[in-house]
């Protein structure tokens, strides 16, 4: 994308303060002007490799979901689809936020982009080749999505540990417009890229995608770097982090596994401890479980009511992806001007009111005009929850912190990908539709919910009292 182009949007959003999820402004005395993150070389390289690995990514799974519509007619294979993306995050993410907080994110970020652009290149060649069937399909997507679930905290995570406090929401603005602009092209390109070249071609899109962000991330900084508490008084707030003696020769003490428990144990504790991060926290895990079994309806909307085909499922996405992509030039106006959480609370009505609409759009530019306001509001909602995270969370804990609300997240997919999916195929489109219109509709009622602050956390009980 020109830059020209995302400074314009970027410039849009530069004199609006970054909020606190209260619904108070995080008033800054001189607030940071857009150059400084344009200039910011870090966040450049991120900024490419997003854009590109969603647009590969964005392909990927437009086109595997139209393959296996095509080949089995059923909503329910769409939904046993999104159920196996989530079942590997079941399993890692309650210890991947530790790792996240432990290793380096880069190398983290590299490791993952490597071994999903191998798992993608071996598919890719059986596709090709005329070979594959859906349960290689269904098995190289845990693959792919084992990845994903620690691939994007660890990325908020690196992008919390480049970025200065003040300029959290202009941070988020500037990774959502590398995000949605890959999903915009791939929306863009999917549908004639599938009826040109198959299934086989985009995945070799794909992998190559993945080698780009690779390199990307190589070029972030140098060196290996592990977060640390910002200063020694934020160390002194944090569970089980003695600066005493006696506390640092136990925790030497323990064994491997016993500190990895040790450490998750920790991420828990701090949400016990703050439990006004949760109404923001269950808000984003609904969010993100709408925004997954969203995936199973569209492409039957496309084939059965709207007759649109490949291209049409391809409009839509990018229909989504250009909302989401142009609310970064006025995403952190509406943040300041809503009042921090409710403008994560009218996003997430606006995405549910959305979604009773659709099953009655009948006309593919009608649906793609909704998909587009869907999509704004995505990318409102999506910057307020995250920067608002980043504002709670300290960065040392963001891994198991966000974890925490992936895994319930994924919880909530498992459940209704398979009743959507059942809804959908067995008694109406429309009652799939309306259930994910359910999801974010409770997610607006928790991110508007009153919360009381609670001021710090409590300390852990195995270590002397300060």
């Amino acid at each position: 994308m020109p830059s020209h182009v995302l400074k314009i949007l970027l410039n849009l959003s530069s004199c609006h303060a970054p909020y606190r999820p209260d619904g108070n402004l995080k008033l800054a005395s001189a607030l940071p002007p857009v150059n400084k993150i344009l200039r910011n070389r870090p966040l450049q390289f991120v900024f490419i490799a997003n854009l590109v690995s969603m647009m590969g990514s964005g392909m990927n799974t437009a086109a595997t979901t139209w393959y296996l519509l095509q080949t089995t007619h059923s909503e329910m294979a769409l939904g046993l689809l999104v159920v196996l993306n989530t079942l590997p995050a079941i399993v890692t993410m309650p210890f991947t936020g530790v790792i996240i907080d432990r290793e380096d994110r880069r190398r983290l970020v590299m490791f993952l982009d490597a071994a999903r652009a191998v798992i993608t290149l071996a598919v890719a060649v059986l596709a090709l080749q005329h070979r594959i069937v859906n349960w290689e399909l269904y098995a190289a997507a845990m693959a792919v999505s084992a990845g994903f679930w620690m691939f994007w905290p660890t990325v908020t995570a690196l992008i919390q540990e480049l970025t200065p406090e003040s300029e959290f929401v202009h941070s988020n603005t500037f990774l959502l417009a590398g995000v949605q602009g890959g999903w915009m092209l791939a929306g863009a390109l999917v549908g004639y890229a599938y009826n040109h070249i198959g299934l086989g071609g985009v995945l070799m899109i794909d992998c190559s995608t993945y080698i780009v962000s690779f390199l990307c991330y190589f070029l972030v900084r140098k060196g290996r770097h592990v977060p640390r508490p910002a200063s020694p008084q934020a160390a002194a707030q944090l569970p089980g982090d003695s600066v005493s003696d006696l506390g640092g020769e136990l925790r030497q003490a323990e064994s491997d596994i016993a500190r990895f428990w040790h450490e998750l144990r920790e991420g828990y504790d701090f949400l016990r401890a703050n439990i006004h991060i949760l109404p923001l926290g269950i808000s984003w895990s609904l969010f993100i479980s709408g925004m997954w079994t969203q995936g199973i309806l569209t492409p039957p909307l496309s084939d059965r009511v709207l007759h649109a085909g490949a291209a049409g499922y391809g409009d839509m996405n990018a229909s989504w992806a250009v909302g989401a992509f142009l609310s970064a030039a006025y995403s952190a106006f509406l943040i300041r001007r809503l009042r921090g959480r409710r403008s994560v609370a009218l996003s997430m009505a606006v995405l549910g009111g959305c979604l009773f609409l659709l099953p009655y759009s009948r006309f593919l530019k009608v649906a793609m005009a909704i998909y587009f306001v869907m999509g704004s509001a995505r990318g409102i909602g999506g910057v307020g929850i995250t920067s608002g995270m980043m504002e709670l969370v300290p960065v040392q804990f963001m891994g198991r912190v966000q974890n925490t609300f992936y895994f319930l997240a994924t919880l909530l997919q498992i459940v209704f990908g398979l009743l959507i999916g059942a809804v959908a195929h067995g008694i109406a489109l429309a009652g799939g539709f309306f259930i994910v219109g359910i999801l974010y509709l409770t997610a607006a009622f928790s991110a508007g919910a009153p919360v009381t602050h609670s001021r710090a956390v409590a300390a852990d009980p195995a270590m002397p009292a300060r």
